[in-house]
């Protein structure tokens, strides 16, 4: 019982103040540059949680932030590392403004909230935790990229029909080991 609540206890920041900024700001220039990677450090969330997902978790989200855990992320280890490191509720996927978990795990992705007309901004953020994550694969263009970038999706099909509702749909980071990247609901995707 010790160990289950000294794992609970610890992985988050040991400095908060400055690891949360640091943090915050690659978050920021991540969705700022879409398709670019980014690396984060601070946090040693329960596995399966990736470092750079546990950072994500702990500078996005607080205990008004209703949050899904998809597939094996909803274990208990999970649950009880959030309940005290920021205190999110957990809902399902419909009421969620942050979702966790593998692509597979968060399918259909048709049931996250894409916001509305009045305001798109009520939206979800997918947080989809990868096997690997590189400057290969779609192209990426858009907002915040000067010519074309290239990641690592895990499909084209679902960001494309995401752009095709802008300005709504929903967002993405997408996380591995210490190291994320961003799609935004603006960047198109194109296989070449």
């Amino acid at each position: 019982m010790t160990d289950v609540l000294s794992d609970a206890l610890s992985g988050g920041f040991s400095e908060t103040p400055l690891q949360s900024a640091r943090a915050f700001r690659a978050i920021l220039e991540a969705m700022a540059r879409p398709g670019t990677i980014h690396t984060v450090a601070g946090a040693l969330p329960p596995p399966p949680l990736s470092i750079a997902a546990g950072v994500s978790l702990l500078v996005l989200a607080d205990n008004t932030t209703p949050l899904h855990l998809a597939g094996s992320a909803d274990c208990k280890p999970v649950r009880d590392w959030v309940t005290f490191h920021i205190g999110a509720p957990f809902v399902p996927a419909a009421e969620a403004d942050f979702a966790v978990g593998t692509w597979d795990a968060l399918q259909p992705v048709s049931r996250f909230r894409v916001g509305t007309a009045d305001y798109p901004d009520r939206s979800a953020t997918l947080i989809v935790e990868m096997d690997r994550l590189s400057a290969h694969g779609p192209c990426l263009t858009g907002p915040g990229i000067e010519t074309a970038v290239w990641l690592s999706l895990p499909e084209t099909a679902a960001f494309r029909a995401n752009r095709a509702l802008f300005p709504l749909g929903f967002d993405c980071l997408f996380t591995h080991e210490s190291r994320l990247a961003a799609l935004p609901r603006s960047t198109r995707v194109e296989n070449l």
